[in-house]
């Protein structure tokens, strides 16, 4: 995620107000103490593999052992510290299938979910991530089942319990409402369903896909999904990865199958509807290359949108083969100035694309960066999330320091400065608050630990570390201890010592190759 820049290309990331940090700073002396909240989820919060599909009475191989397992109730959340309820615990959702009647701009219009899971124990009941939206009826396996809601959560309790290992359907029928939205004070701003003139875009980062549809809503969770859009004539709908079908209706209305291809967390799923114009191009290799452009803002910004094809070459110079089967662009015609990485179509306001070059590039680099790093290899749990902005806007400065921009040392020392400051208010870069997630810190401030570690091991092994990390987790969810073990492999020395201190200590230290570098003052 990333949010546009001013005329000097600075981000407006919503935190310049200095406060007492409350952060607690208890782990950061060991890092086996300090990294214990980063290993293996338990339960629900593994990546969500593609299993062969089955029934409530027909369990998956591997369940015998399992059936005389007494059904208890799933748990409301997988235990993240900072969102103690996202996601669910008891089941994996093997695939969503979504089917929206899109009618007019914030008017509430029918939808439906239908969601394919295994049970990862004996159910008697289980928690779906759902806010807003009016419920109308739930089944399982075609059974009504009661439902009652606390909160963000749907509690659901079918007819008959779930049998550990069994596959099982949910389907939820609701009146979706395109108005619902929350706000954040820090860069994500304003989420869930942005309204455009003629339409809406989503901007679900980081726990708004509950307000579009009922989820597994945590971003170490991913399924594929299937996107069924209908819309009135003269409106077309876009949704994450490959366009399956359009069919004219008899009434006229038209219905849009996506298919988002591969598994996709809840928080980077995109569904917009507009009067859009379908630009295709060429990637490298061949990738397909389609951007999604409201009609009047097509030539407006061709000049930036026709750069996504040098970006893909100078990221895999950097990364490594780009991980996905397409990419694209969808202009945001709203007033919102956050660009924001969901999967295979990232979502950039149009105000970076008619503004200034290096700003414009510097947003279109940060998201298509997520794509290795928080689409593809995603976050274990929400604090490490500083590997996912951190790397994004490390690419993000480093190609504008070669295209134009300001320089990396330059930016990089800047930052150093304010380090302590953003420790003491935002937290340090892998401990941060649920408040202060989508800080400073988590954007020039975790860039600056990868630019120590380059300073430290040099570039070259640095590269080696940086592809190494998006190869090995490709697809999976890995998390602060997997990057440090990863980087120490690669780099043949330990290097916990040199990273805990930068990821979890009160105070910044020295900056490797720069003695002259200094910290500001902290003020209160």
């Amino acid at each position: 995620m990333e949010i546009s820049k001013g005329p000097t290309g600075s981000a407006r990331q919503g935190s310049p107000q200095r406060r007492p940090r409350t952060v607690l700073r208890g782990r950061r002396t060991v890092l086996a103490l300090a990294l214990a909240g980063a290993g293996t989820l338990t339960g629900a919060a593994v990546f969500a593999h593609v299993l062969p599909h089955g029934t409530h009475g027909s369990p998956a191989p591997g369940a015998t052992a399992a059936a005389a397992e007494a059904p208890s109730p799933g748990a409301p959340g997988i235990g993240d510290p900072l969102m103690p309820l996202a996601g669910n615990g008891g089941y994996t959702v093997r695939r969503y299938t979504l089917d929206f009647d899109w009618r007019a701009v914030r008017t509430p219009f029918p939808a439906t979910a239908t969601i394919s899971a295994t049970a990862t124990q004996a159910l008697s009941r289980f928690d779906l991530d759902f806010a807003g939206n009016t419920l109308q009826r739930v089944t399982v396996d075609g059974s009504p089942a009661t439902a009652v809601r606390h909160g963000d959560e749907l509690v659901v309790t079918p007819v008959r319990p779930i049998p550990h290992g069994s596959a099982f359907t949910v389907h939820v029928a609701y009146t979706a409402d395109p108005t619902q939205s929350r706000h954040r004070d820090d860069a994500i701003q304003d989420y869930g369903w942005v309204p455009t003139s003629d339409g809406t875009v989503v901007y679900a980062q980081p726990d708004g896909a509950r307000m579009i549809f009922p989820a597994d809503d945590h971003p170490s969770l991913r399924a594929p999904v299937t996107f069924r859009i209908t819309t009135p004539p003269g409106l077309s709908a876009v949704a994450n990865g490959r366009l399956v079908d359009k069919v004219r209706r008899p009434d006229g209305r038209i219905r849009w199958t996506y298919d988002s291809e591969q598994p996709i967390a809840a928080q980077l799923v995109q569904m917009a509807v507009g009067r859009f114009t379908f630009v295709d191009g060429t990637g490298p290799r061949g990738l397909p290359v389609r951007d999604v452009v409201p009609d009047g803002l097509v030539g407006d910004t061709e000049a930036y949108r026709s750069l996504t094809p040098d970006h893909l070459a100078w990221l895999e110079r950097q990364l490594g083969p780009y991980p996905f089967r397409r990419y694209g662009v969808l202009v945001g015609d709203t007033d919102q100035p956050v660009a924001l990485e969901t999967q295979s179509l990232s979502v950039v306001p149009r105000e970076d694309l008619l503004g200034d070059r290096v700003d414009a590039e510097r947003n279109l680099v940060h998201e298509l960066t997520h794509h290795w790093t928080g689409d593809s290899v995603a976050i274990r749990r929400w604090s490490d999330l500083w590997l996912s902005e951190g790397h994004a806007r490390f690419y993000e400065r480093l190609y504008s320091d070669t295209h134009g921009g300001p320089g990396l040392e330059e930016a990089m020392r800047a930052a150093y400065e304010q380090h302590d400051q953003w420790r003491h208010d935002e937290g340090a870069p892998a401990e941060p608050t649920e408040p202060a997630l989508f800080k400073v810190m988590r954007y020039d401030g975790s860039a600056l630990v990868l630019y120590a570690l380059r300073e430290k091991v040099g570039e070259e092994t640095f590269g080696r570390i940086e592809r190494a990390w998006v190869s090995r987790y490709r697809g999976r969810a890995a998390g602060t201890r997997d990057f440090v073990a990863l980087a120490s492999e690669v780099a043949g020395e330990d290097l916990t010592p040199f990273l805990t201190p930068w990821l979890y200590g009160p105070h910044t230290p020295p900056m490797p190759g720069h003695p002259d570098w200094r910290v500001d003052p902290v003020e209160d």
